[in-house]
């Protein structure tokens, strides 16, 4: 018999779940080590037992944030709990995501080919 409730309800239980901690970080959160933080992404296991929640920063140390995000993962998860309308509220995981930092060496090195090469061609 075909699961009810389909993949869908996964995503949407994720997509809420990073609506309510992106509030939940700037406004409730304490910790000074925790600056201008941005979740890119969570993603809920099947049985709703974990959360993986990728951010990222625009200011602080990447290092310190997620070691002070997973210190407060318990209060965090709590008020989640308190939030959303569903039985288990996972257990929350949080991860630095380097994709931006990636995407931004990505296009400086870009540029700087491009430069090059328009210099190589101005010489010849």
């Amino acid at each position: 018999m075909p699961n009810r409730k389909g993949p869908h309800r996964g995503h949407k239980v994720a997509d809420q779940i990073q609506r309510d901690l992106s509030e939940l970080i700037a406004r409730e959160l304490k910790d000074p080590r925790v600056g201008m933080v941005t979740i890119q992404a969570v993603e809920v296991t099947p049985d709703y037992a974990h959360a993986k929640v990728y951010f990222s920063v625009l200011v602080g140390d990447p290092q310190a944030t997620e070691e002070a995000l997973n210190q407060g993962a318990g209060f965090l998860r709590s008020a989640l709990l308190k939030r959303l309308h569903i039985h288990t509220v996972p257990t929350l995981h949080f991860i630095y995501d380097r994709s931006i930092e990636r995407a931004a060496d990505l296009n400086a090195l870009i540029a700087k080919a491009v430069a090059s090469r328009g210099k190589d061609e101005e010489g010849a």
